[in-house]
């Protein structure tokens, strides 16, 4: 379901779809909800971020041995870093290029070829002589004479693999056969610029996931749910009205899970499986919501869990509440004991999943980086690391200092209330590694929402 997110004119038709028929609850202000900066402010922002990325950029190509990084967007077929190496606004030319070359002891080149060049553009590259695209490449590569040249190729995630065929076939033709030999595979470099978040981004991140945990909080609320009459679908529907009204996008579809006494839920690739949109939200349900949303660029995913009191009741079941605790002491292991800069996300899986059995708690983890795009590149801390190569690739990276990642993980729990049945506990918190080990960015959940 992740999807790689989009710049901000994509929003508006996100927003504008979202706002057909948008119910009055979804359009209340809401305390909890954090202020947003207006696009023009956020398009400064993140503008500003730019300049620091480009200013990084250069030790990069050199670590990952590129002299030359061309990354290439599409008319209706947009590179991912695409609004993340150029300021974030709409290129609709045909075929535009981004190419940053090292310079030797001229530092960084970044030069656009694009149909369209304005003020937005020139402040960040230049745009050299006017001519053709395939003129201006083979003008360039005979100017810098690179020994490498990266392009998103050969990688085993979307935003490394991303360039089309044709274009693919464009730049081999318009630099000629002497050069085309010299292309490599840029998805190391892609993944370290893309997994590498900058001081400057977490004031607007930690805003971008309080707004998902006030979205989440009042989706699992009696504002939303009436116990007997809400459906799935209903609460999703909700959801994707609040996104509109708070004109901010997302990068997959509102899930929600329901576990019920005496029921046995279905699974889906080893996970309990979605809700369909007509299942009915009843009392004593325990009801879980995956959610996350894009902002600034930024992606957040968050993964929270209700109880439905039944009639009668006043608090959670004893067994519910041992059941999420089982998941705080999973999070507090792999967060805190075991996880640190320079460190191996396979390492981490490993011993936190030892020490889960010794303690004699069932669990999985399945993390992963998140930043600018939700399941983002870098190092993952996954069980799927031994059945898929490349998230197995992923897990032998080392966790890096500063990087985001949404630990997302779950226990499954006998609850005595309800017959010894199994209740999965399963979150999903969006978190920045420190010095001593991975930081939640808003309080994880440690009470269970209550539908009253």
């Amino acid at each position: 379901m992740a999807r790689a997110p989009r710049p901000l004119f994509v929003l508006c038709v996100v927003s504008l779809l979202a706002s057909i028929a948008a119910p009055a609850a979804a359009q209340r202000p809401d305390a909890s909800s954090p202020p947003l900066l207006p696009w023009s402010q956020q398009i400064a922002v993140r503008e500003g971020w730019l300049k620091t990325r480009h200013a990084r950029l250069l030790p990069m190509l050199r670590s990952h041995g590129i002299a030359m990084w061309i990354v290439a967007t599409e008319e209706f077929h947009e590179d991912p870093l695409a609004a993340h190496v150029a300021p974030p606004r709409p290129y609709v030319g045909n075929r535009d290029f981004f190419v940053f070359v090292d310079a030797g002891d001229a530092g960084l080149k970044a030069i656009a070829i694009t149909g369209y060049t304005e003020e937005s553009l020139t402040a960040f590259f230049e745009a050299g002589e006017p001519g053709p695209a395939d003129a201006r490449l083979k003008q360039l590569v005979e100017q810098y004479t690179p020994k490498t040249i990266g392009l998103a190729i050969g990688g085993t995630r979307g935003a490394t693999r991303s360039l089309a065929h044709d274009t693919y076939t464009f730049i081999v033709q318009a630099i000629g056969e002497a050069y085309a030999g010299r292309i490599v595979s840029a998805q190391d470099l892609i993944e370290e610029y893309a997994d590498t978040r900058l001081p400057d981004e977490l004031p607007h991140y930690r805003t971008a996931v309080q707004l998902t945990e006030a979205l989440a909080r009042r989706a699992l609320s009696n504002e939303v749910i009436t116990p007997g009459r809400t459906t799935v679908g209903d609460v999703r529907r909700w959801l994707y009205d609040a996104l509109w009204h708070h004109g901010v996008g997302t990068w997959f579809q509102p899930d929600l899970r329901v576990q019920r006494a005496g029921a046995a839920g279905a699974t889906s690739r080893g996970f309990l499986a979605v809700a369909t949109e007509s299942v009915v939200i009843q009392r004593g349900d325990v009801v879980h919501l995956d959610f996350g949303l894009t902002y600034m660029g930024l992606s957040t995913d968050w993964q929270k869990m209700a109880y439905v009191l039944r009639d009668g009741e006043t608090d959670v079941p004893a067994g519910l509440k041992a059941a999420m605790r089982n998941t705080n002491t999973l999070q507090d292991t792999l967060m805190r004991t075991h996880s640190r800069p320079g460190v191996a996300a396979a390492d981490v899986y490993t011993k936190t999943m030892a020490d889960m059995k010794a303690q004699g708690i069932e669990a999985m983890i399945y993390s992963h980086p998140i930043g600018i795009q939700g399941h983002g590149l870098g190092a993952s801390i996954d069980f799927r690391a031994t059945q898929r190569p490349d998230i197995a690739q992923q897990a032998q990276k080392r966790l890096r200092a500063g990087a985001y990642i949404a630990i997302e993980l779950n226990t499954a729990t006998p609850v005595p209330e309800w017959g010894g049945q199994k209740v999965f506990v399963m979150m999903e918190d969006d978190a920045r590694l420190a010095d001593t080990g991975w930081e939640f960015i808003r309080p994880r959940q440690e009470q269970w929402y209550l539908v009253r």
